[in-house]
């Protein structure tokens, strides 16, 4: 910077735009060690995001204060407009209503626009077109894509052929990565903490992206876990065995009776009959357990704590429970929509790509 401004008048444009000059160049050199760190600080493989494995705790810790800061001053964040002239795609082979809302949202509120690809049985995919394709097509056009797709390692494999951020909105029964990022703001946005919790995941544990993904990244805290399921749906065992090296407590039951007394966090999921190859079976876990007013008093559940849902639900919290101070499943929706704006912000600007909070 000496060199430029001795021949030339210091101003804010030169230096912005010399500033970025310098951005670029220590992003394109990966043996630049402050980039090395900043990547180790936000996780493995960001700004993709595809996985609950790529965090850490530092990095997580670091996400949920800045989703804080935002919640704590929304209209400086909107002001701010830091995704202005930026566009990120939507692609969804999937239905979604909360997760591609609260990412339009986001974006919007960011400053920035959205391209949205929801119907695809109008696109070319109907014609045959490979998602490898479909994604190198929006990176043409766009800043970063959101992916929701029914085969699991979809994402993996779109971030194979893409230079522009992804960031899996769900791949099949695989992972649902974001849903637990802000899922895990929620429980501290609540609650005040992760240390120290009792979280009890309830429901489809075989076929839920969500807890996959949730269980990943909550076991960089001290927590314990209980599973509660019908015997065939299950936490499926490699993500026990990940739980079991990071020397997480978890026990499995096929009852609430035993744990809802103790439990900080109880996480409902549906059952998903999308997934199910074998229709006996989906009837025999419909309607296994709904939490209504009356199990939570009958099952002593504490004052201090929470319900939650990532939604949609069919038939597993009674509506009656809605008033419920501890059913926080609607604040987790407002949770989700903050939670993308930090990944957003932090993913698409130089401003914090490079430096966590």
């Amino acid at each position: 910077y000496r060199y430029v401004f001795a021949r030339e008048k210091p101003n804010r444009n030169t230096f912005a735009q010399y500033t970025r000059e310098a951005r670029r160049t220590m992003a394109a050199d990966p043996s630049s060690k402050r980039l090395k760190s900043r990547e180790m600080e936000w996780g493995e493989g960001f700004p993709n995001v595809l996985s609950g494995d790529q965090f850490d705790r530092k990095s997580l810790q670091g996400l949920i204060d800045l989703a804080t800061d935002i919640q704590n001053n929304m209209a400086g964040y909107a002001e701010e407009a830091c995704l202005k002239g930026k566009i990120l795609a939507l692609l969804f082979y999937e239905p979604s209503t909360r997760t591609s809302s609260s990412f339009h949202c986001a974006a919007l509120r960011l400053g920035g626009q959205v391209l949205s690809l929801k119907n695809i049985k109008t696109s070319s995919v109907a014609k045959g077109e490979t998602l490898e394709d479909t994604v190198r097509t929006l990176e043409s056009y766009c800043d970063a894509i959101v992916l929701r797709h029914p085969e699991k390692g979809a994402a993996a494999r779109a971030a194979k052929v893409l230079k522009c951020p992804i960031f899996n909105a769900g791949d099949g029964a695989g992972e649902h990565p974001t849903q637990a990022l802000l899922d895990m703001f929620t429980m501290h946005s609540e609650l005040g903490k992760l240390d120290g919790l009792t979280i009890t995941m309830l429901g489809d544990l075989k076929h839920g992206r969500t807890v996959h993904s949730l269980a990943k990244t909550l076991s960089h805290f001290n927590i314990k876990l209980n599973y509660v399921s019908p015997s065939f749906l299950k936490m499926p065992d490699y993500i026990k065995s990940i739980m079991e090296e990071r020397k997480i407590e978890q026990k499995e039951h096929e009852t609430l009776d035993e744990v809802l007394s103790s439990t900080d966090v109880l996480y409902v999921t549906r059952v998903q009959k999308e997934r199910f190859t074998d229709m006996e079976e989906y009837k025999k876990a419909q309607g296994a357990y709904v939490i209504t007013p009356e199990l939570m008093q009958k099952l002593g559940a504490k004052e201090k704590m929470i319900v939650m849902h990532p939604l949609p639900r069919v038939g597993e919290i009674d509506p009656r429970l809605d008033s419920d101070p501890r059913a926080a499943y609607f604040r987790e929706m407002r949770c989700g929509m903050i939670m993308r704006m930090a990944l957003l912000r932090t993913a698409l600007t130089d401003k914090t790509r490079y430096a966590a909070k």
